[in-house]
């Protein structure tokens, strides 16, 4: 190699060293070109993010210090409030963006509608409005009594096992908490003067929260037709109760009362809770023990999170622990009667339950002791109504039974010839609320095509039943009549004095045999005579005598497949 080559390599090589030192590291960086023209921007950058979230902040802090913002879950009552109150704002008219909905939020109130709907003129076509509601993730502005308000609407995600959760915003410009609190109590007040004349009954969610689910009208306890007495004491205990919370805290008394109905399906005890709410004002919260997935600890959870004014409904307490094997649908004891007249029980002439099959993680897992500490244990909710229905009284646990737990027991018996007669006027009495009086019915009351409708006039009693019994008994045509079962509601109900009713009322308990039917079942049979009280009357002999027979043909079924079982049962064995 040339000597000038091996000058220039050496020289390079000695340039390209690397230096061992930290401070040579940096001062061979730093001499990099460039290099601090991107230092010194980095730099400026740094300084100006800083100021710009700082001042972001600050700016922040200013503007929210003149908002108040609240947020309303949909699980919470609040929120069918503010939904109800917006809903009937009439910013909506203008809104460009916005979500059409037929919910009303548990109400049925022609308030929430959209402008211009004629409900008198849709009500034969739907009983459901549409309004307008913000729509999600959007933000809205509207001026309330001279107030700026943001709202918006967000909708989370939803859970493996449950809904998603909706919640509503509303941010409103103002210092003054008071604001906020009479919007509260606006929307409060508005949402409960429309539910004057309604209970609210609420369920529990797979999420173990209580759901607002629906508004029934107050049932008048005069619809309820019981054995005298026990309307009236249900009723005083109630209100004795509610008003005596001062009582029970000065001797150390828990502040609970529980009430135990049982008696035959259909005699009424589902009934009388309705309108026991109703009368005193409260929402019904009922509890399905029978829930999927639900645990001793849910239900504790449940029950702790009770308002303390509210009714608890426990229906057919009875069937809570079947899948223990403890209290199930069919009562051990119960007597069955063979065709010879030998009694036998259910225990002797019934085969066991097959075992279930397949896991049973879904099922409820209720247990005696965790129900029993949920209604009466430490952690027990105060103040509140328990009522708990059951069909099976000798089935229940004593310790579930006992005074502490439930107070009061009323048995519910099948209907007696006074309930049946005190039914038949609460039917066909005159004065009372009637739908198919109204000009203005849903069709039921309207005149069949083509023939005159006839005035309703008061007549002399020979003349009026005359009248009644001509136009009850026209034969139907010769051909082209449609095969039903059941009786048309389209003819209007004949006018009867009460003194008739009255008589026809004598004629129709008459022929109830006693304690033998439900009210459901007389119910049942005067529907399918809505309009017809004098037919009503007459055929329930013949009703009734066809009942017991099908009753007596069921026991006799009943009775032969249950022999046939034990008989294959012995001969496997």
């Amino acid at each position: 190699m040339p000597p000038a080559a091996t000058f220039v390599a050496a020289s390079t090589t000695q340039n390209l060293e690397l230096p061992m030192s930290l401070p040579g590291l940096f001062s061979l960086i730093l001499s990099l070109p460039g290099l601090r023209d991107w230092l010194k921007l980095l730099l400026l950058g740094s300084i100006f993010e800083t100021f710009r979230r700082f001042s972001s902040i600050i700016w922040s802090s200013i503007v929210n210090s003149f908002f108040i913002t609240a947020q309303f879950k949909d699980e919470d009552c609040s929120y069918d409030w503010m939904m109800v109150w917006l809903a009937k704002q009439p910013g909506w008219k203008i809104a460009r963006e916005v979500e059409i909905s037929t919910s009303n939020f548990g109400l049925n109130t022609s308030a929430i509608i959209v402008p211009g709907e004629d409900c008198s003129a849709l009500t034969s076509q739907s009983t459901r409005k549409l309004a307008y509601l913000p729509s999600l993730s959007a933000t809205y502005s509207i001026w309330h009594k001279r107030r700026w308000m943001q709202i918006s609407r967000t909708q989370g995600q939803a859970a493996f096992y449950g809904r998603a959760e909706n919640t509503l915003q509303i941010s409103i410009m103002t210092r003054d908490h008071g604001f906020l609190n009479n919007l509260l109590l606006e929307a409060k007040r508005e949402y409960l003067a429309a539910e004057e004349h309604n209970i609210s009954i609420f369920i529990s969610d797979s999420t173990n929260n209580w759901r607002h689910v629906a508004s029934r009208p107050k049932r008048p306890m005069a619809s309820i037709v019981l054995d005298p007495g026990i309307k009236d004491l249900l009723i005083d205990d109630a209100k004795d109760f509610l008003g005596s919370k001062t009582w029970y805290a000065d001797r150390g008394i828990p502040f609970r009362r529980g009430y135990l109905l049982y008696g035959a399906p259909g005699s009424g005890k589902t009934s009388i809770i309705h309108s026991l709410a109703g009368e005193l004002g409260l929402d019904v919260y009922v509890i399905s023990l029978s829930r999927a997935g639900l645990d001793d600890s849910a239900l504790a959870e449940l029950i702790s999170d009770l308002p303390e004014r509210c009714i608890a409904l426990m229906e057919d307490i009875d069937a809570a622990f079947a899948s223990e094997g403890g209290l199930e649908r069919r009562d051990l004891s119960a007597t069955v009667i063979d065709p010879s007249g030998e009694k036998q029980t259910q225990a002797q002439s019934q085969p066991p339950p097959p075992p279930v099959s397949g896991p049973r993680s879904t099922a409820s897992r209720i247990t005696l002791s965790g129900l029993l500490n949920a209604i009466d244990g430490i952690g027990a909710h105060d103040g509140r109504l328990l009522y708990a229905t059951t069909n099976k009284y000798e089935a229940l646990d004593q310790a579930l039974s006992r005074p502490g737990r439930m107070d009061i027991h009323v048995e519910f018996k099948l209907a007696s010839q006074w309930q049946a007669g005190e039914m038949f006027k609460c039917f066909y009495l005159p004065g009372r609320v009637a739908d198919d009086e109204s000009a203005k019915d849903s069709g039921y009351s309207s005149p069949r095509s083509g023939s005159p409708r006839s005035p309703i006039v008061d007549l002399p009693e020979a003349e009026e039943m005359a009248l009644v019994l001509s136009t009850t008994n026209i034969p139907p045509p010769p051909s082209d009549t449609p095969t039903f079962n059941g009786n048309s509601h389209r003819d209007r109900a004949p006018t009867l004095s009460r003194r008739q009713v009255n008589d026809l009322a004598i004629e129709f308990s008459g022929h109830i045999p006693e304690r033998e039917f439900s009210m459901a079942a007389l119910q049942g049979y005067l529907m399918a005579y809505k309009v017809r009280p004098i037919e009503a009357a007459k055929e329930v002999e013949g009703w009734a005598e066809r009942q017991r027979a099908e009753k007596a043909e069921k026991t006799r079924s009943k009775y032969q497949a249950q022999s046939a079982a034990t008989t294959v049962k012995a001969v496997v064995a």
